[in-house]
């Protein structure tokens, strides 16, 4: 009877001591599923950021290279439009061809502050309605400011615009479609923190029209099985990553040149997240907000399979 009671007692500390290592695991893994997520959620951001800003700066470049006839090769109609927050200066004269694009202000709905140069150099012996032209896009020193936070990204470096299919906007919506792509191995940027990285991009933009322009964009890179990749490199937390377009990113001219609707994929700490666009506070696909705020939702499912989730503005 004294052994029954004595195994029985083994038995108990035994089971005590499992139950205490699993509970130290659990809540280890729940510290591990909550650190990454906190690092996906701040990479997520910092590619919206990115990405809207280098798409703002890609609409700008085509504004003011179709503005000026003796860059674009088609005819002039004057002023198409203006840059809320810039001024454009154009040496047409100059080999490489070169306009010039000087931030000081506000952006048209007011919710970002810009300042830094931007550069557009193209071959005199070419004119950007020609398939296949490519430019030359310089940033230097372009930093962006959100209004509502106050925090800001810089960036530098160069990218490659190429009119693949020829043809110019204001061509649309008598033609179908006009195919532009992006791509960078050295685009440097600083983040609000100090911490500075060099990421890689590879985009394609493809211009319809309905309603005004609609810009479909997807990604173009490959590495290994994966496709779509639109942005590799490195986290401001010094971890690489790729993060892919798996819905078309959609922005319209109808919606301020928004982005209103698609979804990507990021990868680092080899996990997967997904970030949607185009919806309101509460997580929900909507209209267009006009000046109003659009809000994007990042899912994770962490290391206890417990599926996390931040809804966040952009």
């Amino acid at each position: 009877m004294h052994l029954q009671f004595r195994n029985l007692a083994v038995m108990t500390i035994l089971l005590a001591t499992t139950v205490i290592a699993c509970t130290k695991n659990n809540a280890s893994e729940d510290d591990k599923s909550s650190d990454l997520f906190s690092e996906l959620t701040v990479q997520s951001k910092d590619q919206v950021d990115v990405s809207g800003e280098v798409d703002a700066v890609t609409n700008d470049a085509n504004l003011a290279v179709e503005n000026y006839s003796a860059i674009s090769g088609g005819k002039f109609l004057g002023v198409l439009g203006t840059i809320c927050d810039a001024t454009v200066t154009v040496d047409s004269a100059s080999n490489p061809r070169k306009v010039t694009i000087t931030y000081n202000g506000t952006n048209c709905i007011g919710n970002r502050k810009r300042t830094g140069t931007v550069i557009l150099t193209m071959p005199a012996t070419k004119r950007w309605k020609e398939p296949g032209t490519v430019i030359t896009v310089t940033y230097q020193n372009l930093k962006v400011t959100r209004v509502a936070d106050n925090k800001s990204i810089t960036l530098n470096g160069t990218h490659v615009l190429t009119n693949v299919s020829g043809g110019l906007l204001l061509g649309l919506p008598a033609r179908t479609s006009i195919t532009h792509t992006i791509t960078s191995n050295d685009m440097s940027i600083t983040f609000d923190d100090g911490t500075q990285r060099t990421w890689q991009v590879a985009r394609q933009r493809v211009y319809t029209y309905n309603n005004g322009i609609v810009v479909t964009i997807t990604g173009t890179h490959t590495e290994g099985s994966k496709t779509g990749i639109a942005e590799w490199g490195t986290t401001r937390g010094g971890q690489p990553f790729t993060t892919s377009i798996t819905q078309p990113l959609v922005i319209r001219q109808d919606c301020l040149f928004r982005l209103t609707a698609g979804q990507v994929q990021h990868e680092q700490h080899g996990t997967t997240a997904t970030t949607t666009f185009g919806l309101n506070a509460d997580g929900v696909a909507t209209g267009c907000p006009g000046s109003g705020t659009y809000y994007c939702k990042l899912e994770w499912k962490g290391l206890n399979n417990n599926v996390r989730s931040v809804v966040v503005a952009y």
